[in-house]
């Protein structure tokens, strides 16, 4: 069906609640959602002009046809919708993955034991403790450990680091026993570890009395310093302990849930609150999904549904707009009264602010993550006058040795990152000389020259733009042996350095030049692709004059000519292996005749055959 026949479908449902089902042409379910009026949320979807987020739009995009099931009333949609979501899993509804996993705590078995927070058990020989359901609250038994018994968490290596340099900062502030000092016994360590692992498995209700204990023995028997250190481990227990203040009534089992948006994503932030103490956090970031309303609607019952434990409260920023068939949901799913409510002042509603803090500051990490290289090429875009981003940028540097040869390098940028796959190195063939401007143009010619033959590999990508290292004479060069080829309309640019080698600007076609001083992140990148493509032909040119250099050295053999010497390399790959390699070895290299294999082997031998000692038979007596 057309989008015009699908409205006017859509037109003819009913003011009642239901759930909706979308298939595409195969007849696959694509989205399945509830509405409290069905004609006016389907017909949202096909109506011309109406705004979507991206996700929605794409599903739009697919959609063939719908199904309605008319229900009694919205709780009974809600009910339908979970159950058929759960059973058909499409592909554009909030299909929360399982985000649990499984954490440990690892106490390692060695002199002196280290213990950290793990994802998975390994057979290291390790003593794991676990599994847990929340990596947020491994950690924070890891670190309170740790604080508490003062164990070092530097990557210092004992018992070999014990004595070497300076205590670290955390020895000075007092949260470090200073291992390294060596000033503590491996029996005293040994025992603030297990004090740790007893704290992290029993908690601190006898820890205290068990260390008090000890403390009073250590000093009845005049060992001060042991005293000493089991009384600095009381201190930070107790320091922990108050630390870890009741945030709401201890007797409050609660859910604090945000959302924000930036874009085209989205996330929620869940802080769980258990004992009146955070006890988890967890976030799940959307990608093109940014109307929060329709999220807020779709996430709870995705979350809470089938999971292991719906809280008492769950405090969240907006009531979604199915509040009171939710709760009523959610209060029949866990057996007794659920209360979702926005709270408008005091702790709670400062905890959600905190929940939305956090939802905001994983957006901002993971738009860091997707968005930069964007902004990257976006700033670019518009400082070389592009009509859009470019999405594939190829860099050309020549590199020589002064001694007539020449080489070039070529590297790719896709999306704004390397992509090494597609480097590329040429040898100059025609031009003899040390010229920059024509090795730059025989190079960009023969590139071209692959393009127009249909190349099925890198050189077939055409790129958006050409960068070369150099000034205006390279980029005319380049210009003129690319005319009339099939990248004669590919932006070309050349790169300036300043007398400290480092970009100064960048060289159009026309000889103008466009500083980058004024612009960080293009200046920034600009020099990476410059560096990038140096260091490349630099290694190329590097390789090769090694390669001659040990080519040459071969050559001095009387009855070996370059043609052989380039067969010995690329057989034995070095000097040394040609020297080592018997004379059967040498006769069955390719392109080497046994008279110059023969000759190779005396030049090398000249005192006869080696025996398997290294002592030349003819010194034998």
């Amino acid at each position: 069906m057309t989008m015009a026949e699908l409205y006017e479908k859509a037109k003819m449902l009913p003011l009642l609640p239901g759930v909706y089902i979308i298939r595409d042409k195969s007849g696959v379910i694509i989205y399945i959602g509830k509405a409290k009026r069905l004609r006016i949320r389907v017909s949202q979807y096909f109506r011309p002009g109406v705004p979507h987020d991206a996700k929605v739009t794409q599903m739009i995009a697919h959609a063939f046809e719908f199904d309605v099931i008319v229900c009694q009333s919205e709780f009974e949609a809600l009910v339908l919708e979970a159950s058929q979501i759960k059973e058909h899993t499409p592909k554009y509804n909030i299909l929360l993955k399982d985000d649990k996993g499984y954490s440990y705590v690892k106490i390692t078995k060695e002199a002196y034991p280290r213990i950290s927070a793990a994802l998975q058990k390994e057979d290291d020989g390790a003593e794991y403790i676990g599994p847990y359901t929340s990596s947020f609250a491994v950690r924070e038994m890891v670190e309170t450990a740790q604080d508490a018994f003062l164990l070092p968490r530097c990557s210092r290596r004992f018992p070999q680091d014990i004595g070497k340099g300076r205590p670290c900062l955390n020895a000075h502030i007092g949260k470090c026993m200073a291992l390294c000092s060596g000033k503590i016994s491996q029996q005293a360590y040994q025992e603030a570890v297990q004090g740790a692992v007893q704290l992290i498995r029993h908690g601190k209700k006898d820890i205290i009395k068990t260390l008090e204990a000890q403390m009073l023995a250590a000093s009845e028997r005049l060992d001060f310093e042991q005293a000493a250190l089991l009384r600095d481990q009381i201190a930070a227990i107790r320091r922990v302990a108050e630390g870890q203040k009741v945030v709401v009534d201890e007797r409050v089992q609660m859910d604090v849930i945000a959302f924000a948006a930036s874009g085209q994503n989205s996330c929620a932030a869940i802080l769980r609150y258990r004992r009146g103490r955070l006890a988890d956090k967890k976030e799940f970031f959307f990608k093109e999904t940014a109307d929060l309303d329709r999220l807020r609607e779709e996430f709870l019952p995705r979350y809470y549904l089938g999971r292991e434990e719906i809280p008492r409260t769950i405090a969240v920023d907006v009531l979604p707009e199915d509040a009171p068939a939710l709760e009523q949901l959610l209060s029949e799913t866990r057996g007794s009264h659920v209360q979702l409510y926005v709270p408008q002042r005091g702790d709670v509603a400062k905890l959600v602010s905190m929940a939305y803090t956090n939802a905001s500051e994983r957006l901002a990490r993971e738009s860091g993550r997707t968005d930069r290289p964007q902004r990257m090429l976006d700033e670019l875009a518009a400082l070389l006058g592009l009509a859009q981003p470019p999405k594939t940028i190829e860099s050309y540097d020549i590199s020589n040795w002064g001694d007539g040869t020449s080489v070039c390098g070529m590297i790719v940028f896709e999306n704004g990152r390397p992509k090494k796959s597609g480097y590329r190195r040429f040898k100059m063939k025609t031009v003899a000389r040390t010229d920059d401007y024509a090795s730059m143009a025989e190079a960009l010619s023969r590139r071209a020259a692959r393009y127009d033959s249909g190349d099925s590999g890198q050189f077939g990508i055409k790129p958006s733009v050409i960068l070369l290292d150099g000034g205006k004479g390279q980029v005319s060069a380049v210009c003129r042996v690319l005319a009339g080829t099939g990248l004669a309309d590919v932006p070309l640019f050349g790169m300036v350095k300043d007398d400290h080698h480092r970009t100064r600007a960048i060289v159009t076609a026309a000889g103008e030049e466009i500083a980058l001083s004024m612009h960080r992140t293009s200046f920034t990148f600009v020099s990476s692709i410059q560096d990038e493509v140096h260091r490349f032909s630099i290694e190329y040119q590097r390789q090769n004059q090694k390669k001659k250099a040990y080519a040459s050295s071969l050559t001095e053999v009387p009855g070996v000519g370059p043609a052989t010497a380039k067969a010995l390399m690329t057989a034995f790959k070095t000097v040394a292996a040609v020297r080592k390699a018997s004379l059967s070895e040498l006769e069955q290299a390719k392109g080497v005749s046994k008279r110059a294999a023969s000759a190779v082997y005396a030049w090398f031998h000249p005192n006869g055959p080696l025996d398997k000692e290294g002592e030349t038979i003819d010194n034998i007596f």
